[in-house]
């Protein structure tokens, strides 16, 4: 215990010496950031959240996603779907290497995945998706991990949203 002790004190005085300070920039978002959550980023003329985050399961699942996890009281949900990788390109070029003896992966499949946030702004709700994409190889291997930044699949996203949060308002 005597030894345990001295050699604990000196361990923190030496990871103490190795901090280091933060850069004066590093909390400053880039342009291309801030363009990014408008692109991702829309707010809605209704402060009830659990409706607006209602209307956002049915069009993910309308989008063909299967709902992961779903909190209210958070304003989170997280929806997913798998759908075949297969590009004829790549298999056009294994076909190739295989005639020279070279096994060469394809991509196969990809997990499509959303993740929904809403919260209150002012007497409107703010709603921010971000879409990413997994993809796995012949070997699964994951050969890509990425965020989605179309414009068009988020402006598609958000005109669904839109009409959904506006029929169940009028209740049509």
């Amino acid at each position: 215990m005597r030894k345990t002790i001295p050699m604990f004190i000196l361990s923190m005085a030496l990871l103490g010496g190795c901090q280091s300070t933060i850069p004066k920039n590093a909390l400053v978002l880039s342009k291309e950031s801030l363009q990014t959550k408008q692109l991702q980023t829309r707010r809605y003329d209704t402060t009830d959240e659990t409706k607006v985050l209602s209307a956002v399961a049915g069009v993910l699942q309308d989008m063909g996603f299967n709902l992961n996890e779903s909190e209210a009281e958070l304003g989170v949900l997280t929806a997913s779907k798998r759908r075949s990788a297969v590009n004829a390109g790549q298999q056009a070029l294994a076909v190739v290497a295989a005639l020279f003896g070279t096994n060469t992966p394809t991509d196969k499949e990809q997990v499509m995945q959303a993740s929904v946030v809403t919260y209150p702004f002012g007497k409107e709700t703010a709603v921010r998706v971000t879409f990413q994409r997994v993809v796995w190889n012949t070997n699964n291997e994951v050969t890509t991990a990425e965020a989605l930044q179309d414009p068009e699949m988020y402006q598609g996203f958000f005109e669904k949203l839109s009409k959904s949060i506006f029929l169940e308002a009028h209740q049509i």
